[in-house]
């Protein structure tokens, strides 16, 4: 049988993080050439070992900064020198800074757009034509569920508007990509495990923590569950759909 990406090529952002690696090691192991990306070397390194290890195909720039235009048309256009081509682009990647609207600086909002919403403007402005020239290909962008609904106790005001513009984006780009047969969508997460939320998970008075509490499906999510999202978007089984924001959050969203 053969895999469900054999023979494509996959861009993922932020490859050293640990939703990036889960889907760089998903997508190898069903046969995508993989390139990938990161601001931090040696997480990416590792990411790279993992999937070589195992047999995939990958290789991978870092670091690269993608949330300026050279960066991201450099990254693209390394990635096409590798494989020839491109069929997959998965905007992973983003890095918020987080506050209360009234006391968060300017210059921290500018940050969070740049690293989260200009950072998929411009990876997909890159690598717009080359997605073409392959006849389509499928785009996944992500989001937030912080883009569509607000929690109580969690400051994100930049991180929340970023997010939203991302969706904003993908719905234009799939009316512009469909003469193109690029199909686009977008993955809407909410609480999925990291390091960093690690030490609130062991606090019970925390709001994340009882949050977390409240999701239907008794668990938070893991970066695997959202890699194997990514992967049928990214597949032909998805091949009729584009516009679709997939909200993956253990049906927390629905009662919040």
């Amino acid at each position: 049988m053969m895999a469900r990406l054999d023979g494509k090529v996959a861009l993922i952002t932020g490859t050293g993080g640990q939703q990036g690696r889960a889907a760089a090691r998903l997508f190898a192991r069903e046969g995508a050439r993989v390139v990938g990306c990161d601001l931090n070397r040696d997480s990416a390194q590792a990411t790279l070992k993992l999937v070589r290890d195992a047999g995939g195909q990958m290789v991978s720039m870092a670091p690269v900064d993608i949330s300026t235009i050279e960066g991201a048309r450099q990254w693209v256009a390394e990635a096409v020198a590798a494989f020839g081509g491109i069929d997959i682009l998965y905007n992973n990647a983003s890095q918020p800074k987080m506050g209360g609207f009234a006391e968060l600086p300017p210059g921290d909002w500018d940050f969070t757009i740049q690293n989260e919403l200009d950072i998929v403007y411009y990876v997909t402005f890159a690598a717009w034509p080359h997605l073409i020239k392959r006849g389509g290909g499928s785009i996944i962008n992500t989001s937030s569920v912080a883009a569509v609904r607000g929690v109580p106790g969690f400051e994100q005001s930049a991180h929340a508007a970023a997010k939203a513009g991302v969706m904003g984006l993908t719905t234009a780009l799939v009316s512009e990509g469909g003469a193109h047969r690029i199909r686009v969508n977008t993955i809407t997460p909410g609480p999925i495990r990291h390091p960093l939320i690690e030490p609130a998970l062991d606090d019970p008075a925390n709001p994340f923590t009882r949050m977390v509490a409240r999701i239907p499906l008794g668990r938070i999510g893991e970066p695997e569950d959202v890699a194997r999202l990514a992967l049928f978007l990214a597949s032909d089984e998805a091949s009729f759909i584009t516009g679709a924001n997939i909200v993956i959050d253990g049906g927390l969203s629905s009662f919040m």
